[in-house]
């Protein structure tokens, strides 16, 4: 798999940002194949960074209901990338 396809976009909210600011962690949306080894090793070769942890989640996808149909939201996966200490992200800093 390529890097690009393993890491789908990078996910930015206010929990993220938290995260990001106290304890050097990123929130990265991926491949629902992809496992904890596949993501550190994209995240360091895209960024040139370097990984200590990564801890993934599959978000189920939520019941929506348009009138008398019911639908349902895609699920997706999860990652929460902690780099070593000094290592930042650059692109995602000014987001």
């Amino acid at each position: 798999m390529e890097l690009h396809q393993i890491i789908r976009k990078a996910l930015i909210t206010e929990k993220s940002t938290l995260a990001r600011d106290a304890a050097n962690q990123y929130n990265f949306e991926v491949n629902t194949g992809a496992n904890k080894i596949e993501i550190g090793r994209a995240v360091e070769k895209l960024f040139k960074v370097k990984v200590t942890d990564v801890r993934v989640m599959n978000v189920r996808g939520k019941k929506k209901r348009t009138g008398k149909t019911i639908g349902e939201k895609r699920s997706w996966k999860k990652a929460v990338v902690t780099l070593a200490p000094g290592n930042r992200i650059e692109t995602m800093e000014g987001a």
